[in-house]
């Protein structure tokens, strides 16, 4: 026979038992959590925040509060108007969490898509890990707005954009918007996110960088992605081409990936700049999901390509190029106007962002309505 003393330890270890498995089943859900692929799972740890001028703070009962002709709660600070050379605060909130979801909208015209920056902050770090302007951050090359819709964006034809990519923060997230044009412009804009996320302390923190050179240098390849020095994943590229020599082909340069160890020769080897981005003979303005192509008017090409399915991913270093390599009557170098808002994960502390072009060569030779 046992024991009340026996007995009482039995039951405090099976109290203990249960309530490990508990949370650890808990604590299971919580990291593993699919909020895409398992929407039914209610028990995640996982609260929901939004972001917008209506609610500045994401703090719990604090939107809607400013009024409008018709009285509090209605409507009262939809959006704000930037003025040039200001920059606002869309969010700085802390951590643990993950910002699900980016929407916008501002002025249309092509020149405003180059001069508006986004930036973003991970973790109290000094520097940036997103810099950006908006149009080529939100999916379209040459400040020309295409509706389309992919992985990564959906846009719609009179400006809003959606950027759909996780961005996971332990401690802190901070985004701003800045005015660097002439004008001022109006900003809606709203981003939403949870909190109570369990991410491991190297997560890999989204980047995104914006580079452009008008025109390239014959043979030096165009950098998507400058030389990074600890593991990542690249997610892929906004591509943007304007053909200097419109009557001969571009789309020759091969895509090269270097990675862990590669240096004149690189693991990942494309077969032309049209095929990396899915396409063939040729660019077609056919936007799919994972990769396509949403402009091809005009001498102007905005393709994209995003390796979720495929992942393009190092645990040291890795470097990513594209050639300039022409077809006219055979292979030939050639320089043309290139531009890429690129996007990738690595842990921080991370280097600073090579600097980004200034607002004149950013928007020279942009589209033209």
């Amino acid at each position: 026979m046992t024991s009340s003393n026996g007995f009482g330890k039995l039951l405090a270890v099976a109290i203990a038992v249960t309530v490990l498995a508990a949370w650890t089943a808990t604590a299971t859900a919580q990291q593993a959590v699919d909020v895409v692929h398992e929407p039914y799972l209610l028990d995640t740890g996982l609260t929901s925040r939004s972001i917008s001028f209506e609610n500045p703070t994401g703090a719990p009962g604090e939107g809607g509060k400013a009024a409008s002709n018709l009285g509090p709660t209605r409507k009262g600070a939809p959006s704000r108007k930037i003025e040039p050379g200001q920059t606002v605060q869309l969010c700085d909130v802390e951590g643990p969490g993950t910002i699900r979801h980016i929407w916008l909208t501002t002025a249309r015209d092509p020149v405003a898509q180059r001069a508006l920056v986004i930036r973003a902050w991970w973790d109290g770090q000094e520097h940036p890990s997103i810099e950006s302007p908006v149009g080529d951050f939100c999916g379209f090359a040459h400040g020309k707005i295409m509706p389309y819709d992919s992985a990564v964006h959906s846009v719609g034809s009179t400006g809003g954009r959606n950027l759909w990519l996780p961005m996971p923060f332990v401690k802190r997230a901070k985004l701003t918007f800045t005015n660097e044009g002439e004008k001022a412009v109006p900003l809606y804009y709203q981003i939403d996110y949870t909190i109570g996320d369990r991410l491991p302390e190297d997560v890999g923190r989204l980047h995104v960088l914006f580079r452009r050179e008008n025109p390239t240098t014959t043979k030096n390849d165009f950098e998507l992605l400058p030389e990074r020095k600890q593991k990542g994943r690249f997610i892929g590229s906004v591509i943007g081409i304007r053909n200097l020599h419109p009557k001969q082909w571009w789309g020759e340069g091969e895509v090269k990936v270097y990675m862990d160890g590669d240096t004149d020769f690189p693991t990942i080897c494309g077969t032309g700049s049209e095929d990396y981005v899915g396409l063939a003979w040729g660019i077609q303005q056919t936007p799919f999901f994972y990769n396509g192509c949403s402009l091809n008017e005009k001498d102007f090409v905005s393709m994209y390509r995003w390796h979720l399915p495929d992942p393009v991913a190092w645990r040291e270093r890795a470097r990513i190029t594209i050639q300039q390599i022409s077809w006219k009557n055979g292979l030939a170098e050639t320089e043309d106007d290139w531009s890429c808002a690129t996007f990738w994960y690595e842990p921080v502390p991370s280097a600073p962002l090579p600097e980004m072009p200034n607002l004149e060569a950013r928007t020279a030779d942009v589209w033209q309505e």
